[in-house]
């Protein structure tokens, strides 16, 4: 599998033509629209952002469980990480049957007017207000509504591929610039392996002068080099440059597995800045030639922070 963003959006459309139920007129009581065949319109969208792990927000219609259920386990298979939006709009044309939902209304006339009777307030249910429970008035009469969720079900496919698609292609410019990061922070690297030994001179040189002006004009020339070796080696950064080129080949390694790596890398990148840090607290004070590394080092955290940014997206 390629490198993927985390970012991605995607939508397919599709439509149902419902069909009334048997031949029988309407009853009397029942609000329709028409009494020919319904148009239903859906659109399903998928929009994903980064996250630190899979977080699903469905905006279905009302009675959509068994779509959402589905939807559900069909993502977490094909997404790993990140913060995923599924929305679901249906769209009914003008000749979709609506049917009285008669208990629901029956029951919330029947609760009104005994509410009524028992505070003795004078008041009359308002049909408007009725209407708008939801549930009041459905399609139930019609096949549209078990036919649903299996034509969307059918579109999901699609729609993650397209979804895939998108992310798959930010996933490959981020590799691009993240590879390119990297060249630049073996740059810096070379840069500072030139100059070490420029560094340790300067080191040597800073505790001769500090000897000499504790110790004297003629100070014990086995104490300085004994002294001068203890801090050098404290002080040389080799390891971490060892460990910091070791980082980038794992990184580089992980970039040519593909896959979902934005975790691992990330993690590296760490590693990498706490090398660079401790690069930089070990040869901070130093002048002249020597100064070069701390510029080299200040740019390989730059180059860090950078990649950490864009792999933040990565899944």
């Amino acid at each position: 599998m390629s490198l993927r963003s985390m970012t991605g959006y995607a939508q397919v459309k599709g439509e149902l033509i419902s069909q009334p139920e048997g031949s029988a007129s309407p009853n009397a009581t029942e609000l329709s629209a028409t009494q020919g065949n319904g148009r239903v319109a859906f659109a399903l969208s998928l929009k994903s952002v980064n996250h630190r792990f899979l977080d699903l927000h469905f905006r279905l219609p009302s009675g959509s469980d068994s779509i959402e259920m589905q939807l559900r386990r069909l993502l977490k298979e094909k997404i790993a990480r990140g913060h995923v939006e599924v929305t679901l709009n249906l769209e009914r044309g003008g000749g979709e049957t609506l049917a009285l939902n008669r208990p629901l209304v029956s029951a919330y006339i029947a609760a009104f007017r005994a509410a009524a009777r028992e505070f003795t307030v004078p008041a009359e249910p308002d049909l408007n207000v009725i209407l708008r429970i939801p549930g009041a008035l459905d399609s139930a009469g019609n096949t549209v509504d078990g036919a649903l969720e299996p034509a969307v079900m059918a579109t999901v496919g699609e729609a993650l591929d397209r979804l895939n698609q998108m992310r798959e292609q930010e996933g490959r410019s981020i590799e691009r610039e993240l590879r390119e990061r990297m060249a630049h922070l073996r740059e810096a690297a070379s840069v500072v392996q030139n100059h070490r030994r420029a560094m340790l001179q300067s080191y040597t040189e800073r505790l001769q002068a500090r000897l000499h002006e504790l110790l004297g004009a003629s100070p014990d020339r086995e104490r300085v080099l004994q002294e001068a070796a203890l801090l050098v080696d404290r002080s040389d950064i080799q390891e971490e440059i060892v460990r910091l080129e070791n980082h980038v080949q794992h990184f580089l390694g992980l970039l040519d597995a593909q896959g979902e790596v934005g975790k691992k890398l990330d993690f590296l990148l760490q590693e990498m800045n706490r090398e660079a840090n401790t690069l930089l607290s070990k040869t901070s004070g130093l002048a002249g030639e020597a100064l070069r590394i701390t510029e080299a080092g200040l740019s390989m955290k730059a180059e860090i922070e950078k990649s950490r940014e864009q792999v933040q997206n990565l899944e």
